[in-house]
């Protein structure tokens, strides 16, 4: 298994992809507490450049790279291992999203994770658990450009959580188009917004809560307008009955660039009755008698999560248990299969131009590698790949598991052209030979033996890969040896050559 890592006191960052806005926070950790030094956020509305085909236009993308390219200023002297990018939902529905984070990630020179909504959720969940404290269980909203995140917490631990279609800008887009704002076209925005909700209201009724919190920056928006109205209650919360105050004084205008509300910033302006409709479905949907504000939100709890992968072990490992549990996975056996790959990857690292992320997916891979068995034996590797592409898996991005989806899809049976081009396509080369190392990794414990495999030494130039055996074991151990005469042909009809004695 890879080692623990500790991050050492110092700089580290976030940067967050949004539909609306793009965000980026540095910190410094000083004795493990981390503390934001500054942060910057810009209005991109990646969401309004989605087109009818589900692309994102040209000027969506320029918007975007522009802010990036400021950003990536900001970010020179941050170590890789220390910083994290995140995308959401403009870039989880877009079709051409590949496009975009390609030229994104040379320009910020690091990898960005496409994240799905429920992982959003959760990572909201741990930026408003970490700067406010409370008591109970708290139900957490987050309104975006293009979703809005729903949890149920207590603590620091989310226990519900879900991502809805609907956010301020694709709102403003469906209900405020032309910018004409009248009554009918704000019951219609709310009544949209019930709509989605109704899916999940039971669910989260249920559970319930005993306070109600919002982040992000529609509902700081909405807090401050009703703050500088003298409508907020003594603490300074939202509440049912400033929300009836604000949507009369919102109907004064005809159009949304006609808004004058006090507080209000210019370049929000035009979402805001798009926002302020999702807020209202909100209080409607969940009866509630008032709503806080967290300044936490996404980008800390992806600083958070960061520091947690080093200092409190990587929920992505608590996933992957909780996967082998859920499956009926052989958790000793998926052990010894990621040893084994371990082992071959710290060889072969530097020959084979890896990086230590790739190894974190190629570990977890080789622990969930039989993991489809539970749908069925014949063509397990097929399920398997299905169940991790489409599972949610908490501390997963999405690019993580379509490569180790794409990794459990090929690690058995006969290599063929499309199964390289797949591979290249999610991971580039290295993913690829991340295949090749879980491929014999897994070979060598074909007959599920518990016995320890001795010292087996793996070296390569890319091209030819050579694996060394103590004497006389191969002639003991008579399946392996059929295996990797097996092996060898698929590595050859692949243009690669595997020796071994």
């Amino acid at each position: 298994m890879t080692k623990p890592l500790r991050l050492d006191d110092g700089l580290m960052a976030a940067v967050d992809l949004g539909s609306n806005s793009f965000h980026l926070a540095i910190a410094r950790l000083d004795h493990g507490v981390i503390r934001v030094t500054e942060s910057l956020s810009e209005k991109v509305q990646l969401a309004a450049g989605l087109d009818a085909a589900g692309n994102l236009n040209s000027a969506a993308q320029e918007r975007g790279l522009a802010c990036l390219s400021r950003f990536a200023q900001q970010l020179h002297g941050v170590e890789p291992k220390r910083l994290r990018i995140v995308a959401t939902n403009a870039l989880r529905v877009a079709k051409n999203a590949r496009e975009f984070v390609r030229k994104a990630e040379l320009i910020l020179n690091h990898p960005i994770e496409i994240i799905a909504g429920r992982e959003e959720a959760r990572l909201i969940y741990v930026g408003v658990s970490q700067t406010l404290a409370s008591h109970g269980k708290r139900l957490v909203v987050d309104i975006g450009g293009g979703s809005t995140e729903f949890i149920i917490g207590e603590g620091s631990q989310p226990l519900l959580t879900e991502s809805l279609h609907m956010g301020c800008v694709s709102f403003t887009q469906r209900y405020f188009p032309d910018g004409a704002l009248n009554a009918k076209a704000l019951d219609r925005a709310i009544t949209a917004a019930k709509q989605e909700i109704a899916g999940i209201q039971s669910a989260y009724e249920d559970m319930g809560w005993e306070s109600a919190v919002g982040s992000s920056g529609t509902i700081k928006a909405v807090r401050t307008v009703v703050q500088q109205l003298g409508w907020a209650s003594t603490d300074g919360r939202i509440t049912s009955d400033s929300m009836v105050k604000l949507r009369e004084r919102i109907l004064q205008a005809r159009d949304v660039r006609e808004l004058d509300l006090p507080g209000l910033k210019d370049d929000r302006r035009l979402i805001m009755p798009a926002g302020f409709a999702i807020v209202c479905a909100i209080f409607e949907a969940f009866r509630l008698d008032s709503l806080d504000y967290s300044d936490g939100a996404l980008r800390e709890g992806v600083l958070h999560d960061l520091l947690g992968r080093f200092q409190q072990g990587d929920i992505r490992d608590n996933t992957v248990s909780s996967l082998q549990t859920r499956y009926s996975v052989d958790p000793e056996l998926g052990e010894r299969v990621s040893d084994t790959a371990w082992q071959f990857f710290t060889q072969t690292e530097d020959a084979l131009c890896l990086r230590e992320e790739d190894a974190s997916i190629l570990i977890r891979a080789a622990r969930l590698h039989e993991v489809g068995k539970a749908i069925s034996h014949s063509g397990y590797h097929k399920h398997g790949a299905y169940l991790l592409q489409h599972s949610d898996m908490a501390g997963f991005s999405r690019p993580e598991q379509e490569a180790m989806a794409q990794l459990v899809a090929c690690h058995r049976r006969r290599l063929r052209p499309e199964h390289y081009t797949a591979l290249i396509s999610i991971g580039g080369l290295s993913l690829f030979r991340l295949c090749l190392l879980l491929r014999l990794s897994v070979l060598l414990h074909h007959s599920r033996s518990r016995e320890p495999l001795p010292v087996i030494k793996l070296a390569t130039d890319g091209q030819a890969f050579s694996l060394r055996f103590p004497r006389g074991w191969l002639d003991a151990h008579p399946l392996t040896q059929a295996d990797l005469l097996e092996e060898q042909g698929y590595f050859e009809a692949m243009g690669l050559s595997l020796d071994y004695a």
